[in-house]
Order: C-alpha cells, then sequence, then structure tokens
C-alpha cells in the first residue's frame, strides 16, 4: 500500500509533466510556451530536485537575458 507522501509525488508529477508537455507542443503551436514550461517546472519542482535545478538554470538566463536588453 502507498502512503500519502508516495501518492501525492505521483500526482503532482502528472499534473506538472502535463503542464510541461502542453508547453512544449505550443512551442510549435500558437500560445505562450514560454509562461507554461516554467510553470510545469514549478509543479514539478515541488517534489523533484532535477526540476528545481533546471527551472533555477532558466531563470538565471532569463535574468540575465533581461538585464541585455535596453529599455529606454
Amino acid at each position: 500500500m502507498k502512503t500519502f507522501k508516495q501518492i501525492k509525488k505521483v500526482i503532482i508529477a502528472a499534473i506538472g509533466f502535463t503542464v510541461l508537455f502542453t508547453g512544449i507542443i505550443l512551442i510549435v503551436l500558437p500560445g505562450p510556451a514560454s509562461l507554461v514550461i516554467p510553470a510545469g517546472l514549478a509543479i514539478l519542482a515541488t517534489e523533484f530536485v532535477w526540476a528545481r535545478n533546471l527551472l533555477d538554470k532558466i531563470k538565471s538566463k532569463m535574468g540575465r537575458s533581461r538585464q541585455s536588453v535596453d529599455i529606454n
């Protein structure tokens, strides 16, 4: 029998991967892929360290790209 923690991890994984794959599909279809993919990773990051690390890398790259854009 599975414990509550295991069931919670499976549910979060299912929701997170669904959102993440939807974002990946939105890369080729019209839609906000740049918002949906990080949202899926954020959901997965609540339970998985690899997703948290990937989300941190994306955040740092987005921060650097924002700094390089000169808005006057």
